[in-house]
């Protein structure tokens, strides 16, 4: 960079342009001053090379360079174009390859932390959970700020964590990084904006930081409005959409005008025409519709109804109470929670509930509205297409890029988080049973009502589901040691580690043991652990050992369930369990098969061939759109998962049999 010469400054005002003191524009190419015209220059410039043209939509060529525009304290790089700035720009350097074109106004009005540090009062409105957001915040580091404040000194050392990025993040400069878009765009005020960002008719975007790169990056769309913000790489932000206090995570979508305040959303969120207020939304947290509300709960992998919403205000200490829905819990059209409640992790939700229910121990339950009472159908979802059907999808729509990805997450139906929950909702339902006797009509548990028939199924499903897990985790650990002999398989079976027994937890996507988080948190708290990338590196070993704890906690629960002792284990109590294996696996699918085929039903056939059509023509017209039954890609997995399933359980049967 160098100062003009007085041949260059007369070039530059000859062509409209005006300076302050024009000693304080510094520039990189003389050649490139004849694409400088209409600018007004104020404070420290400095210019680069202005080489190259951008290809416009529909073929136009537009060349880089300054056209029209106020600059104060900006620098910008090599071929960038910048035109028609209503405003000005003030305190900014601008990467190579941005361009700038019909916006009002960009400062930096220093200091600032470009949305880090910004306090989100999730779950309870009028404080006392407060999570500070930062540019490199995960779904778990929130979850632990948010529900454990139980131990006051991990808190204060994750609000050390956070103010150390902050204070890296301070500065009195704003950043557009380089390939960098904005166009039509309103006020932008200290927003760091990251490399490939894209800014299309923005109306405000004021303190926050949108942290695009290359193979993620970001996209704003027309008439967003974003407050106190923080957007990672690869989400997507559009059409009026609201936010205030928010977190936005990795592979988000927010559109269709939703709102959103003093609320979280981790990763592949995606939320449209609806409304959030303090809601903790863990990963694939999914709402399309307009008149859904979402507020003062802990949502993930969780889709809403229409018309869903709950309450936390019941009119006496004002919005203070607060709910959870735990993973993979969904609600149905026009659902409604009163707050506080729980719900359990796979649940369905079904009409109006205001009874306070915990339903946490019963997981994959439905809960329906009759006559205004809450009735619990424990495990039936177990059986449910959607549920399969969510489980399997999960992992395809992860949109992240391999690369760089913040959120652990676990994306198992069954593991010892949900097993261990089946485990203790089996025992509850078989007291409920002894307590009250084995024909009574109806059960009371938790506010909510159990039929007599519901009871039974929720046992038998229960047992399914555990003997499932079981076989699943013993048939794989079998595959990984040295079957050669009976000796070897026996003793092999043993785990070699310790951790992973006792009671799990989902941390907001990743599952692990309670106890190895516990040591965690305790280190954090002794000083053992001193910022967010260390506390970030523990949970990801955590998440990367998933199965070897899940082995030492499924064959302490497997000898437990079958009544066995770990001195006395036998080859035929090996074939015994895979065999109990093979029957849940059949079974289940069983299950599924039955359930899929009521979408093939005739009454699933009423709407089509419309215009007094005959049957024949309905059924072909279904067939034309649904497809037959036997050919739906689910019947047929199905199908082959059970010959498939059947076929290997068959096979280490006959192994096992040689090491009698």
């Amino acid at each position: 960079m160098r100062k003009l010469s007085q041949i260059e400054i007369s070039q530059l005002e000859a062509q409209g342009c005006t300076a302050t003191d024009w000693s304080r524009v510094l520039i990189r190419d003389a050649q490139s001053l004849k694409y400088v015209r209409g600018t007004r220059f104020s404070g420290d410039i400095e210019i680069g090379r202005f080489e190259k043209s951008f290809e416009m939509p529909g073929g136009m060529h537009k060349h880089t360079g300054i056209y029209n525009a106020t600059l104060h304290n900006v620098t910008i790089d090599d071929d960038c174009c910048i035109e028609n700035i209503k405003n000005y720009i003030a305190n900014y350097d601008i990467g190579h390859d941005s361009f700038i074109e019909n916006v009002d106004i960009i400062l930096c009005d220093g200091p600032t932390s470009f949305g880090n540090g910004v306090e989100v009062a999730v779950l309870n409105e009028t404080g006392g959970r407060e999570v500070t957001i930062h540019d490199r915040l995960t779904a778990h580091e929130a979850y632990f700020e948010a529900f454990y404040r139980h131990r006051p000194d991990l808190i204060a050392a994750l609000k050390r964590f956070a103010a150390r990025r902050v204070k890296e993040r301070t500065s009195t400069r704003g950043t557009i990084a380089d390939n960098v878009t904005i166009v039509d765009t309103g006020y932008i005020k200290n927003i760091y904006i990251g490399s490939h960002a894209k800014i299309e008719g923005a109306g405000r975007l004021k303190n926050g930081t949108l942290n695009s790169r290359a193979e993620a990056p970001i996209h704003v769309g027309y008439g967003v409005i974003a407050d106190d913000f923080i957007i990672q790489d690869g989400s997507s932000v559009e059409d009026c959409t609201t936010i205030t206090r928010v977190y936005v995570g990795q592979a988000c979508m927010l559109g269709h005008g939703y709102s959103a305040s003093d609320s979280l959303f981790f990763c592949n969120c995606q939320e449209e025409n609806g409304e959030a207020c303090a809601i903790f939304a863990g990963p694939f947290t999914v709402t399309h519709h307009k008149s859904t509300l979402l507020i003062a709960g802990l949502f993930s992998f969780m889709n809403a109804g229409s018309g869903s919403n709950q309450s936390n205000h019941m009119y006496k200490l004002g919005p203070i109470h607060q709910g959870a829905m735990e993973r993979g819990a969904k609600t149905s059209s026009d659902s409604y929670i009163l707050w506080p409640a729980r719900i359990g992790a796979f649940s369905l939700v079904m009409g109006r509930h205001s009874s306070h229910s915990d339903t946490s121990d019963l997981p994959f339950s439905y809960l329906i509205e009759k006559n205004g009472e809450t009735y619990l159908a424990p495990a039936v979802n177990l059986r449910s297409v959607g549920t399969v059907r969510d489980a399997q999808k999960w992992p395809k729509r992860d949109k992240r890029h391999p690369n760089g990805r913040l959120d652990q997450i676990n994306f198992n139906l069954l593991s010892p988080y949900t097993i261990d929950k089946m485990i203790r909702g089996l025992h509850i339902l078989e007291e409920l049973e002894n307590l009250s006797g084995a024909t009574s009509d109806v059960y009371a548990y938790q506010s909510a009502k159990i039929s007599n028939s519901s009871l039974h199924r929720g046992q038998q499903l229960y047992r399914i589901a555990i003997e499932k897990f079981l076989g699943n985790s013993l048939i794989s650990h079998l595959e990984r040691i040295d079957c050669s002999s009976a000796e070897n398989v026996l003793e092999e079976l043993q785990p070699r580690l310790t951790e992973g027994r006792g009671t799990w937890v989902d941390l907001a996507g990743l599952i692990a043991p309670k106890d190895l988080v516990k040591a965690l948190l305790d280190d954090v708290e002794a000083g053992k652990v001193n910022s967010s990338e260390e506390f970030d590196a523990a949970l990801r070993k955590m998440h990367e050992n998933y199965y070897r704890y899940e082995w030492t906690w499924a064959y302490e629960k497997m000898l437990e369930y079958y009544g066995l002792y770990p001195d006395r284990v036998t080859i035929d109590d090996l074939i015994h369990i895979i065999e109990k294996w093979k029957d849940s696996v059949v079974k289940l699918d069983q299950m599924l098969y039955a359930d899929a085929k009521k979408e093939f039903s005739l009454s699933a056939h009423t709407g089509f061939g419309f215009d007094g059509a005959s049957q024949r023509t309905i059924d072909r017209d279904f067939e034309q759109v649904r497809g037959d039954f036997e050919s739906n890609p689910f019947v047929t997995s199905t199908l082959e998962h059970i010959e498939r399933k059947s076929a290997l359980g068959d096979l280490w049967i006959a192994e096992l049999e040689k090491l009698r």
